[in-house]
Formats: C-alpha cells, structure tokens, sequence
C-alpha cells in the first residue's frame, strides 16, 4: 500500500477546505489540465486518442503535471473522465470528433436499467494507478485530488447516450418511470463511494463530485435524484487516512438555490459556479463548509488588468476567512480549451498577490 510518499509540502489548500487559517487564499482550476495548453495537445497526439491519454497511467501522469510546471497552483486533479465509471459498467464509451462523448449501449429500457450493475473489481485499476502514480511525481510539492461524478450527472450520460441540450430523454424516464431512475441511481451511488474510496487508498489527499447536470432538475427533483445520493456517497467516504483527514468538496452547478441543503450533506467544502454572491453564501453556509469558487471563466478572455480587477472582486466579496471558515479560489466551471495560457498565469499570480494584501489590511486598487 502506498505510504511511503513525499511529506507534503504546501498544504495550504487543504488547510482552506477544512476551515484552518491560511495565509494567502489557494487556488486551482476545473480542467486545469487541459485542451488550452500546447504541452497537452501534443501528448494528446501521442496517445492517440482521449481515451488513449486517460486509460494510460504514464499518459495521465505526464498531463496532471503539465499545468504545475507552468503555474504556481496548490493543487493537482487526477486526469480522467467523469464517464469512466460507466464505460467500466459496460455502456462503451466513445468519443466522437467534433461530438464529445458518447455510449454504444445507453439505458433506454428496463432491461438495460435491471441489467445495470457496479463495475467489476479490477475494471477502473487504471485509474488507481494513476492517481499513485502522480502522487509519487509530485513529490510532496502539492495535494491531489481525485474525484467523480455524481450519480445523477452520470445517469444523465447513461440514459442520453451522450450530452443533452434539454436532458429530455433522461427526465422523461425520471417522471414516468422514477422506479428505473431510482435503481440507475442507486447503483451508481455504490459505484461512486467505491470508486473514491479506491482512490483515496491510491493516494488521493481530497475528492470531489462534480454535479454538472443537477441544475437541469427541478426544485424538489433535485433533493430526491441527486442531493440525495450525493449524501449517500459522503456518509460512506473515508475521511481520513494514515491519520491525516481527507475533505471531500461537493459541487452542482445550477445549485446556488440550494446552497443550505448541498452543505448540510456532510461535504467539508461546497463548490459555487459565478451565478452565487460569495458574500451571501459565505453569511449563509461558510461557518459550516468551506467555499470554492467561483469566477466566471470567461474572464480569462479579457485583458491583464480586467482579470486582476475580477479576481479582486470575488477575493473581496468572501472577505478575509474568519475563524473556522476557508476559501479556496477556483472557476465557476471548467476552464475553456480557447483560453490563453498567459491568461492563467494573470488569474494564479492576482490570487496570490491579492489574497496577501487583503489578509494584511491593504488593496491593490490599480
């Protein structure tokens, strides 16, 4: 088992996610190993294929580090795909050029949907080597996190057979069959706890659920096919390993109304898209789980000065974390693959820099 890694020597975004005083606010990014670094396309090529880059775990590695070589940022996430897990439960995932992913075999009727079952032990190894293999190349220098998507936005995919524009398909089945949704979604909640627990195991220090389609769901749908299997998935989670507690962040996006219920799911961390006012959910949640957010990615298209005043903007709107309170800086979703590297190293040097300032009492109002 590996416990022979580095001592970790920045844990400063831990620190945030548990609500421990830090001295600067840390950052990383949604996609932050991605489409929008040249050194990425490049290995892209290489592997051949999407699939070819995150089933291999040399691959994988070689691109989790990429963005940490260019940018001072204070954590690393595992390269994979959210549809992993239900490629390993047999649907055959597939990229189409130009489409995005795609399943051979979507859950269209109840036999598919009775057939359904947890991936085999061993189907997703991949991806635990993976993640100990980038624990041991980073060497100490930042945590890493591992991460999955929830069981709703992972059933979205499987009964669509791919992305939606209005997730008819899979909301269709929801309300006329809410027996098939309800079994899709438990087995993909045991599906997940396993999944991330096999990462932390691996070597994950933090883990994240990525809830990209709960904001698709109606206000009481929401707390029934989603909130409530993410909770499922929270309860089952190691919170610690070797000694050392290992926080889980929990993010919808499309959930701001439902800030008070996504923190009461046991989450250490509640992940916000750029539509929440920071202050407001910090004055609602913040003295119960730590914040990570939430800038508008399309800021990183303006000019120097413009993403430093919008990065001042959201550090100011949470303020200096108080006792017991954290944040962690983040986008409101994944960075875009048309956004300039420099763009990025704007975005990670005004975080640092002013997150400082504002610590110490003062303000770069330039």
């Amino acid at each position: 088992m590996p416990d022979q890694f580095a001592p970790l020597q920045n844990d400063t975004f831990l620190r945030a996610l548990l609500r421990q005083p830090t001295d600067y606010t840390p950052l990383w990014l949604m996609r932050q190993a991605g489409r929008y670094l040249p050194e990425y396309n490049a290995t892209r090529k290489r592997a051949g294929s999407f699939l070819g880059l995150a089933k291999n775990p040399d691959y994988a590695t070689e691109v989790t580090l990429q963005p940490l070589a260019r940018f001072a940022l204070d954590a690393a996430i595992l390269f994979s795909d959210i549809l992993t897990v239900p490629d390993a439960m047999g649907l055959g995932l597939y990229f189409a050029d130009g489409e995005g992913p795609k399943f051979e075999r979507p859950l269209r009727d109840e036999a598919a949907v009775m057939a359904l079952r947890v991936p085999e032990p061993g189907a997703l190894q991949y991806v635990y080597d993976a993640v100990t293999q980038i624990r041991s190349a980073l060497g100490g220098r930042v945590p890493l996190i591992g991460f999955s998507g929830s069981p709703w936005t992972l059933a979205c995919y499987m009964v669509e057979g791919g992305g939606s524009s209005d997730y008819r398909t899979v909301k269709t089945m929801l309300y006329r069959r809410p027996d098939l949704m309800h079994h899709i979604l438990r087995t993909n909640a045991a599906a997940v706890a396993t999944y991330l627990n096999a990462q932390i195991d691996a070597g994950a220090q933090a883990v994240m659920i990525f809830d990209s389609w709960g904001g698709a769901l109606a206000d009481g749908a929401f707390q029934e096919f989603s909130l409530h299997y993410m909770q499922t998935i929270v309860s089952q989670l190691q919170r610690e390993k070797n000694g050392v507690r290992v926080p889980c962040i929990v993010f919808t996006k499309g959930g701001g109304l439902w800030l008070d219920q996504i923190a009461a799911t046991g989450a250490d961390a509640v992940g916000l898209d750029w539509t929440v006012n920071l202050a407001r959910a910090r004055k609602l949640v913040g003295h119960q789980v730590a914040l990570q957010g939430n800038l508008d990615p399309v800021v990183l298209f303006a000019g120097e000065q413009q993403i430093r005043a919008e990065v001042r903007k959201v550090l100011h709107d949470y303020g200096v974390p108080s006792a017991n309170q954290g944040h962690v800086f983040n986008l409101g979703h994944g960075i875009s693959q048309f956004t300039p590297p420099e763009a990025v190293a704007v975005l990670v040097d005004a975080v640092h820099q002013e997150s400082r300032l504002i610590r110490t009492g003062g303000t770069a109002s330039g």
